[in-house]
């Protein structure tokens, strides 16, 4: 495969990587490089020390694949800087109609995650409940902290690299659920390199800590992996439906407000207790527009 279009399936997955819904991870096996991909990536091991004395620098480069991961991560960063002002001012002038979309997009990686699972068993049942458990638990830690600092985008990154490695989950739909989708895409449009720097450090930590973990798991547990994703994407639903009301919030370090809950409303309860419109008929249609595309692109993969 030539570099230029190694360099286009980055930039394709660079795009899915900043939308909620649609994982990195599934265009890479849409687009025929998810395994080059994983053996890339578990190639960093121990057995490198023996390359490194044997072959020297170019060995080790071979060995990893180098020229296939840079060229790949290339285009993944390329089309970060490109889409983040546009995310940014979506964001700030259509949320409700943004979040719709996301929605959408996350519900049909919900359907396709779900044919994964191979049935719906008591055994799956109990995975799909501990996921559910685990999305409630990571909702709560970041915004308890209560400040956006290095720390926090390190384990940021830790945690949303892990859509790198399993197909059908958004590292943006982690980010938004931690509440911190918003900041890195403002991070990254204003080129802070302190905090772009500490969630590049926490992603390629957690690159190099969980891809021989969730590929053995993805090995020997796939269908009980994906009942546990399946209940962690199910669970954090909640955090991007389009029409909610804050019932609490604190102010950080940096002054700014940090939503700490939220009401779920119906769109035309939204309108009567905001007194804001709900856009109901559009939002609407980019739900079911999300949806559709997410389950055309899986079509897509067969």
């Amino acid at each position: 495969m030539k570099l230029s279009q190694i360099y286009l399936r980055g930039l394709l997955m660079g795009a899915a990587d900043i939308v909620p819904g649609i994982s990195g991870g599934t265009v890479a096996f849409i687009t025929g490089i998810y395994e080059r991909l994983i053996n890339s990536l578990r190639s960093f091991d121990l057995k490198l020390w023996a390359v490194w004395k044997k072959q020297g620098f170019i060995g080790l480069y071979k060995a990893v694949d180098a020229s296939f991961l840079i060229t790949l991560l290339l285009g993944i960063l390329s089309s970060l800087l490109l889409l983040s002002h546009l995310i940014s001012w979506l964001l700030a002038s259509y949320p409700l109609h943004l979040n719709g979309l996301f929605f959408g997009l996350v519900v049909g990686s919900a359907v396709i995650i779900s044919r994964e699972m191979g049935g719906w068993s008591l055994q799956q049942v109990f995975f799909i409940l501990f996921g559910a458990v685990i999305a409630t638990f990571i909702s709560h830690i970041l915004p308890s902290i209560g400040s956006i600092t290095p720390l926090t985008f390190f384990i940021a990154g830790m945690i949303a690299i892990c859509a790198m490695i399993l197909p059908g989950v958004s590292g943006s739909f982690l980010l938004l659920t931690l509440g911190l989708y918003a900041p890195l895409v403002e991070a990254i449009k204003a080129l802070n390199l302190t905090l772009i720097a500490a969630f590049a450090l926490g992603a390629g930590s957690g690159l190099l800590a969980f891809s021989h973990l969730l590929g053995w798991l993805f090995d020997h547990f796939k269908t009980a992996t994906f009942a546990v994703l399946f209940g962690f994407v199910i669970a954090s639903l909640k955090h991007i439906w389009p029409w909610q009301f804050l019932t609490s919030y604190k102010i950080n370090e940096q002054g700014k407000m940090l939503p700490l809950d939220t009401q779920v409303l119906l769109p035309w309860k939204y309108s009567q207790i905001t007194e804001l419109p709900s856009h109901q008929i559009s939002v609407l249609i980019l739900m079911l527009l999300g949806l559709l595309a997410v389950i055309y692109l899986a079509s897509r993969s067969k």
